[in-house]
């Protein structure tokens, strides 16, 4: 006969193998957990550091990570009743296939919609970078302020930028605009007239 003290025993040992067993696959699992998290805090995607330039008066828009232009693209800016904002701004939200709200007008994401196939919203409201169903305007000031672009552009761009990503729209060709876009800055354009006036004085 089997004693109960014996019983006892054999059912506490596999409790306690049951419990080393619960607290071995917890540890496991917190340990895979925080690998994962610390793969995703790496993320070369959230540590992008790209900026968005928009030359108003190029009418092009560049895509620099690291000093580097990786990408270019033409675009239309917004016309000169309803200009581009000026300034350096974030990417607030990114959109596929967006559904375009005016006052009294809906249009969802289609051939139609107004603001193409992708958007990406910036820190100033109610402006942002977007594809277009009229794609005769780029290389235009044509928009109510927002920059558009191709709808195959944009979607290029769309894969490039990140919520956070710095967008900066100059409407003057500094160094940096000449430099990215080419040509000379306006400073330079201005001392060229000024000197051409003054021999043409002599």
């Amino acid at each position: 006969m089997i004693s109960l003290g014996a019983t006892m025993n054999r059912v506490s040992s596999k409790v306690l193998r049951g419990i080393v067993k619960v607290v071995v696959l917890a540890v496991a699992a917190c340990t895979a957990t925080n690998s994962v998290w610390g793969q995703v805090q790496a993320s070369p995607e959230d540590e992008s550091d790209r900026v968005v330039l928009v030359s108003l008066v190029d009418r092009q828009l560049a895509v620099i990570e690291d000093g580097v232009v990786i990408a270019t693209f033409p675009v239309a800016v917004g016309a000169a009743v309803s200009p581009s904002p000026t300034g350096e701004f974030k990417v607030v939200s990114r959109v596929q296939n967006p559904t375009y709200y005016h006052p009294g007008t809906v249009i969802p994401a289609g051939k139609d919609n107004p603001i193409g196939t992708r958007w990406l919203g910036l820190s100033q409201k109610g402006y942002g970078i977007h594809g277009t169903n009229a794609p005769r305007s780029i290389g235009r000031a044509a928009s109510h302020g927002c920059i558009r672009l191709r709808n195959r552009d944009m979607e290029k761009l769309f894969t490039l930028i990140r919520v956070g990503d710095t967008v900066q729209i100059r409407g003057e060709r500094d160094e940096q605009v000449a430099r990215v876009f080419g040509g000379t800055t306006d400073e330079t354009v201005v001392a060229e007239v000024a000197t051409g006036n003054s021999t043409s004085g002599q």
